[in-house]
């Protein structure tokens, strides 16, 4: 008996201490919604514009319809010779003309932009109103990352070619194409690629685009510089202009309006 009498103390003894133990341990307070609410830092105060495709308080305007001083010829940097009439730009013909970017440079931002094949387009595949925006211009000789511009409405070419792509890297999700005349609006957050101090690839580029409403890119993690010919690959850079080009192979010229800019963190 007295085995089993010495393993009944124990346990009791066991029990004993560990109620004492748990009885001294301080109850957990119970969660209350304050322990997830933040208060700072405060977000800044952006005044809407009066309709969705107006520039916000904190807007850049690149182009309001008046002048293009916020812009310079892409490959010397000399005044911009593209027509400006009827609150638009529209792509020089002329001699010795080409793409233009802007003179502030970019890095993060928030971009708005409006765009217009012409009505009696001609041409077929990447012949029929090409241009671009480029959401980061590395330089006149540079691929730098190129959003197409191209009508496909009625037109087709390689799918990572067609309008809505960023350029021989991403197929767009839909085709909200309008019908040439039409304007068409582009709205694109775009994020940077970073470097480390040795030119190597820190952090890719991102860019998120809808067209006409209709989402064509979400968050697309580029490869590189977007190339005509050849793989993509990253080259350093820290800040850059936008640019938008003049293909020059349309019959008529295509026009932008309404562009604008926030830069973002």
């Amino acid at each position: 008996m007295r085995a089993p009498i010495s393993r009944l103390l124990i346990a009791a003894t066991f029990v004993a201490a560990t109620t004492t133990l748990h009885a001294q341990q301080p109850t957990a307070p119970e969660p209350k919604h304050q322990d997830t609410e933040v208060y700072e830092p405060v977000p800044p105060i952006v005044t809407p514009g009066k309709t969705d495709d107006a520039p916000p308080s904190d807007a850049i305007v690149l182009f309001d319809g008046k002048n293009l001083d916020q812009w310079v010829m892409n490959k010397d940097k000399s005044p911009v010779m593209w027509p400006v009439a009827d609150n638009i730009m529209t792509v020089s013909k002329a001699p010795g003309s080409g793409n233009i970017e802007t003179k502030k440079t970019f890095k993060n931002y928030q971009l708005h932009i409006e765009w217009r094949i012409p009505t009696n387009i001609t041409g077929s595949d990447q012949a029929r109103g090409n241009s671009g925006v480029f959401l980061a211009s590395t330089g006149p000789g540079d691929a730098g990352y190129e959003l197409q511009v191209l009508d496909n409405y009625n037109n087709k070419t390689y799918v990572n070619g067609q309008v809505g792509s960023i350029y021989k890297q991403a197929i767009p999700l839909a085709n909200p194409a309008r019908k040439p005349g039409e304007w068409q609006t582009y709205e694109v957050v775009w994020t940077a690629p970073t470097f480390h101090s040795d030119g190597t690839l820190k952090t890719p580029a991102y860019a998120t685009v809808f067209m006409n409403g209709v989402l064509v890119e979400n968050h697309f993690q580029l490869k590189g510089e977007t190339r005509y010919i050849g793989q993509p690959f990253y080259k350093a850079y820290d800040r850059a202009p936008i640019k938008l080009q003049a293909h020059g192979d349309h019959s008529e010229p295509i026009s932008f309006r309404n562009i604008w800019v926030r830069e973002l963190p």
